[in-house]
């Protein structure tokens, strides 16, 4: 159940960690954002920047003061997000056994690049690499090409759905089927580029201004695809009769395919196949993606005012919960928004004690206008 209200303290170190945070971070929110001075400390110029409450997103060195502040901050905190190199925290007496002994009753997450411990947990870990080394990029890309990285971080994002959090494991979990094929019967696997493995036709079709992807996962879907291309010979064709003869005669009937898909504009085909029953769709630039009218009816699209920069849009969140309203939307703080308010109001300095850190560079307070 989503509570009224969820303190978050996200200590981000060799990498960032707002896109993991936000499934544990949306309704009835509370935020704010500390800044720790440092050699990339400043002003958050990014408006999308930050979804925590007590965000440390900048370098800093080991200060007994602020890791001081971080402490008091876990006895007021529900979660506690780090992502350092396995042990550096530790180092620094903010591991897990440090914390758990003040706030044992805290969440402590911590997101690596291939866990606490093993021969290689001591390398830094970034999406590409653990896409390139969980084999997720061994299967993407084009039939006869190059691999490619996808064109978001599934990697981060796959990892913000689990606690104990290792880039590399999260994606060699997601490649489900893919990894079975392999594990069972030694099937080694191959990019696909836009197609299926072993159903055809599933992919993208070029048109004469676009792309549409569709997808035939039987007989009875395959003989309407026939007919709404004007190909009904192939219906009845020896050498496309079951999926699997498709599979084997993948080049052939593609082909074919592709040539008809070619001759239309891709509204036309969105038109034929609209209530046909076979699965299909455009593929959406940006652009299209927020004109889309299932995305506005799913109100995909949050508006909000930011302290610097005005209105501004973000994509709104996927999950919604039956019997909970979804609070304001509020942009994100910009850094160090709330240095101040959080040290007098959360661990309650006093004015004496909050201008000593600011003028000792301990903290710094961004005002805004």
């Amino acid at each position: 159940m989503p509570s009224e209200t969820h303190a978050m303290l996200d200590d981000a170190g060799e990498g960032g960690s707002s896109a993991q945070n936000l499934p544990l971070l949306r309704p009835g929110r509370r935020e704010g954002a500390v800044d720790w001075p440092g050699k990339n400390s400043g002003s958050n110029k990014n408006p999308g920047g930050t979804f925590c409450y007590y965000e440390f997103r900048r370098s800093w060195s080991r200060s007994y003061k602020r890791v001081k502040i971080i402490k008091e901050l876990t006895a007021v905190c529900d979660v506690f997000v780090e992502n350092y190199v396995p042990g550096k925290l530790s180092a620094m007496g903010l591991g897990y056994e440090d914390i758990d002994k003040i706030a044992p009753h805290i969440i402590y997450c911590s997101i690596t690049g291939y866990g606490q411990t093993g021969p290689i947990s001591q390398r830094a870990g970034y999406d590409a690499v653990a896409s390139a080394v969980s084999g997720l990029m061994h299967i993407t890309g084009p039939e006869d090409g190059n691999p490619v990285h996808p064109g978001v971080a599934m990697t981060d994002l796959a990892t913000g759905l689990f606690i104990d959090c290792k880039l590399l494991s999260s994606q060699v979990a997601c490649l489900s089927h893919i990894a079975a094929n392999y594990l069972i019967v030694q099937k080694e696997a191959k990019r696909w580029g836009t197609a299926h493995g072993s159903i055809v036709p599933y992919q993208a079709f070029k048109t004469k201004d676009g792309y549409i992807v569709v997808g035939a996962g039987n007989n009875q879907q395959f003989a309407t695809v026939c007919k709404i291309l004007d190909l009904p010979e192939l219906i009845d064709d020896s050498k496309y009769k079951t999926n699997h003869l498709r599979v084997q005669n993948r080049k052939e009937l593609v082909k074919i395919l592709s040539e008809r898909f070619e001759e239309e504009l891709i509204s036309k085909w969105l038109h034929l196949f609209e209530g046909s029953g076979v699965p299909y769709g455009p593929i959406n630039s940006m652009k299209n993606v927020f004109a889309e009218p299932q995305v506005l009816h799913n109100d995909l699209i949050m508006e909000m005012e930011h302290p610097t920069v005005g209105k501004i849009s973000v994509p709104g969140p996927a999950v919604r919960y039956s019997k909970f309203k979804m609070s304001e939307a509020r942009p994100p703080p910009l850094l160090g928004q709330h240095t101040m308010h959080i040290l007098k109001e959360v661990l309650r300095y006093d004015d004496r004690a909050i201008g000593e850190l600011l003028s000792a560079g301990v903290v710094a307070q961004h005002e805004t206008h």
